[in-house]
């Protein structure tokens, strides 16, 4: 089981369905929550302060990230990750959780080293029964 996770997306629904499938997979302690990319960067900016500060401090290990949100959009919170805290949070791993079927974001997401599966929404039990071996 992880200690946390982070899930990005800027419905409501969603998010709701994220919760109880994680909770129900048992596959982290902690969940938090981010409506947009620029919810997600800037918590991890904060990260940056607190791991800093606290030796013992967890900041998500895995990142959920829908692509298509306001303010600021799945790809765009990726090229800030990869370019100004990659390096301070080299473990974390990405996986895009979206209802996108446009063949070219699948390869879109390869270029990210960060980005570690490409899933279609609704996330399931099945899902993360899955990827528990990798992320145990």
């Amino acid at each position: 089981m992880l200690k946390s996770i982070l899930c990005v997306d800027d419905d409501p629904i969603t998010l709701m369905l994220c919760k109880k499938v994680i909770v129900k997979a048992e596959f982290s302690e902690e969940i938090i929550f981010a409506n947009n990319g620029q919810e997600a960067y800037d918590l991890y900016q904060s990260f940056v302060v607190k791991k800093d500060r606290d030796a013992i401090f967890q900041f998500p290990q895995l990142i959920f990230l829908d692509l298509n949100m306001p303010v600021m959009n799945g790809w765009e919170f990726l090229d800030l990750f990869k370019d100004n805290l990659l390096n301070e949070f080299s473990q974390t791993k990405v996986i895009i959780l979206s209802s996108t079927i446009d063949p070219s974001d699948y390869q879109k997401a390869k270029q990210y080293q960060m980005v570690s599966h490409f899933l279609s929404k609704p996330i399931t039990v099945e899902m993360l029964q899955n990827l528990k071996p990798l992320y145990s």
